[in-house]
C-alpha cells in the first residue's frame, strides 16, 4: 500500500520579507497600511537584533553601569555614597522589561498595518518561492510577486584553536547575564568590545581588551584611538595592541585561558569568561540563495546595485545582508530607498551621509570625513580642533574629556566631524544637518545658539578654524 505524501498548497503574497529587522519591518508596515497583501517570516526575534540583543538592550546595560559609575564617584559632586553594589539580575531584569515593551509595539504594529508575520525558518526553493518550517510545528509554501531580504549578520568567531570549544560568548550571551564575570577577557577592540568592556568594568569586572591590530577603534584617527586607550586604561582595563591569538585552552564561564604573541614576546591571559567581538557574518549561508538565482559577492554578502535590487528580478536586499553599513539608521535608510524607487522615485544607497556613534563613556560620534581619511584621498582640507574643556557645558558635568575635530574644505562647506565627548551624537547631528544643507562652516561659527550646552561648543570650534588662503576677514 502506497502512503500518501501531503503536499502544501502554495500561499501567494504581493510582498514576502525575510527577516524583521529594521528595514524590513517598515518596509512591511509600509506595504501592508498602504493596501498590499503582505507577511513577514522571522525566525526567532520579533522586531530584528536591534530591539531584542543589539542597539537598545546593549545601550541599557550601559546606562546601568553609568549610574553604577556616578555613584562611585559620588562624593565628587558632593554626594556621599557608600560603595555601591551591582546586583546583575536586576541590571538584567531591566534590560529584559525595555525589550519585552519593544516587542509589545512590534506585534501592535503588525495587527495595526494588516502585515502578517509568520514565526518560522525560510529557505528559498525556486525564484521568489520560500517554505517556513513553522516553530509550533507544520510547513507553509510561499509565493510573491516581490521578495525582500532582510537576513542581518550574526558575531563571527576567529578560527582560533581552542576558541570555538572555549564556549566563548558574543554580545548577545554578554546582555543576558545575571552573574558579574571575576575577569572578562574581551576579543576584538571595536565598537562592541569597548562598549562592553568599559560597561562590565564599572559593573565591577576586572577586564583585559585583545585588539590584533595596532589601534582600537582602527576605522578612526590615531588621536582618537589614542584618547580611548587612555579613557579605558584610567578605568583600570588592561589593553593590548598588536596581540596576535595563539590559542585558547578552558571553558568560558569556569577558567579560560588565551596565549598571545605580543610585540614584545608571548603571554599568556587568565580569565573566567571570554567576549568575543571580533566582527560580524551575513546570514546567506544555506538558505538557499542560489535556487533563488541570488548572487552574493566573495565575503558573503548579497550582491546589489545603488537600489538595492540583486541579480534576481524582483529580489530586493536590505540592510547588513546587502553589505549596508552596520547600523540600524543604515537599514532604516535602506527601507527608504527601496520605498521610493517602487513608488516611480531614483533614489541610490551611494554617496549616503552616514553618522555613527560608539557608545563608551564619553561617547564618540563622527559623520563625514576623518582627518586621515581627507588626506588619503588628496582632499584639501583645513582642520580646527579644540578640547572637550574648551566647551563651557562640560566644565558643569566635570566631563571634560576628549575633543571636537571638523574637517572643512577650499570651498567652506564641512566635509567631515568628530567629537569624543558628552553628548557627542546630538552635537554631531547638527554638523550633519548643516552638512545636508551644504552650509558654510561660517553659519554654524556665527550662529546664536543656547548657553550653556554642548552644542554651543559649535560656535568655539569653527571659531578655530584656519581662515582659507584668499579669502577676506
Amino acid at each position: 500500500m502506497t502512503k500518501e505524501i501531503a503536499v502544501t498548497s502554495p500561499e501567494h503574497y504581493e510582498n514576502l520579507v525575510i527577516g524583521s529587522g529594521e528595514g524590513g519591518k517598515y518596509l512591511a508596515w509600509h506595504m501592508a497600511s498602504t493596501g498590499h497583501r503582505t507577511a513577514v517570516v522571522e525566525r526567532r526575534l520579533i522586531g530584528g537584533s536591534c530591539p531584542n540583543t543589539n542597539c537598545l538592550p546593549s545601550k541599557n546595560e550601559i546606562w546601568s553601569a553609568k549610574v553604577a559609575d556616578f555613584m562611585r564617584h559620588g562624593d565628587a559632586f558632593g554626594s556621599m555614597v557608600a560603595s555601591p553594589h551591582v546586583d546583575m539580575a536586576r541590571v538584567l531584569a531591566r534590560k529584559k522589561a525595555m525589550v519585552d515593551g519593544l516587542i509589545a509595539i512590534h506585534l501592535n504594529n503588525f495587527k495595526a498595518t494588516g502585515a502578517e508575520l509568520i514565526m518560522g525558518t525560510a529557505q528559498l526553493t525556486g525564484p521568489k518561492t520560500v517554505s517556513v518550517a513553522l516553530n509550533d510545528g507544520g510547513t507553509r509554501v510561499l509565493t510573491a510577486d516581490r521578495l525582500f531580504l532582510n537576513l542581518g549578520t550574526r558575531a563571527a568567531i576567529p578560527d582560533v584553536a581552542g576558541l570555538a570549544a572555549a564556549g566563548p560568548m558574543t554580545h548577545v550571551e554578554a546582555l543576558e547575564l545575571d552573574r558579574l564575570p571575576e575577569r572578562l577577557i574581551v576579543i576584538g577592540g571595536g565598537y562592541v568590545g569597548l562598549e562592553l568592556a568599559q560597561a562590565f568594568r564599572r559593573f565591577g569586572s576586572d577586564v583585559t581588551i585583545l585588539e590584533t591590530g595596532p589601534q582600537i577603534a582602527a576605522r578612526e584617527d590615531a588621536d582618537v584611538g589614542a584618547a580611548l586607550i587612555d579613557l579605558l586604561r584610567d578605568e583600570g582595563i588592561e589593553v593590548l595592541l598588536s596581540a596576535r591569538l595563539l590559542a585558547v585552552s578552558g571553558r568560558s564561564g569556569a577558567q579560560v585561558s588565551v596565549r598571545v604573541r605580543l610585540p614584545e614576546g608571548e603571554r599568556e591571559i587568565t580569565g573566567t569568561d571570554l567576549l568575543v567581538a571580533a566582527g560580524r557574518i551575513p546570514n546567506t549561508q544555506d538558505i538557499g540563495l542560489d535556487r533563488a538565482g541570488v548572487d552574493c559577492d566573495a565575503r558573503g554578502y548579497i550582491a546589489v546595485n545603488d537600489r538595492l535590487e540583486t541579480s534576481a528580478p524582483d529580489v530586493w536586499a536590505i540592510g547588513e545582508c546587502a553589505g549596508s553599513p552596520q547600523f540600524t539608521h543604515a537599514s532604516m535608510d535602506d527601507y527608504r530607498v527601496i520605498r521610493d524607487n517602487l513608488a516611480g522615485g531614483r533614489r541610490s544607497t551611494a554617496d549616503r551621509l552616514m553618522p555613527y556613534c560608539l557608545y563608551t563613556d564619553p561617547p564618540m560620534a563622527r559623520v563625514g570625513l576623518s582627518e586621515a581619511e581627507a588626506t588619503r584621498q588628496g582632499i584639501p582640507a583645513r582642520v580646527a580642533r579644540i578640547p572637550t574643556a574648551a566647551v563651557l557645558r562640560s566644565r558643569t558635568m566635570s566631563e571634560t574629556r576628549g575633543f571636537l575635530r571638523a574637517v572643512i574644505g577650499d570651498d567652506d562647506r564641512i566635509l567631515g566631524f568628530t567629537m569624543l565627548g558628552p553628548e557627542a551624537g546630538e552635537v554631531m547631528t547638527v554638523v550633519q544637518t548643516a552638512m545636508l544643507a551644504r552650509m558654510p562652516y561660517t553659519a554654524l561659527r556665527d550662529a546664536v545658539i543656547a548657553h550653556p550646552t554642548m552644542a554651543e561648543g559649535l560656535n568655539v570650534l569653527f571659531a578655530a578654524a584656519p581662515v582659507r588662503v584668499g579669502a577676506g576677514l
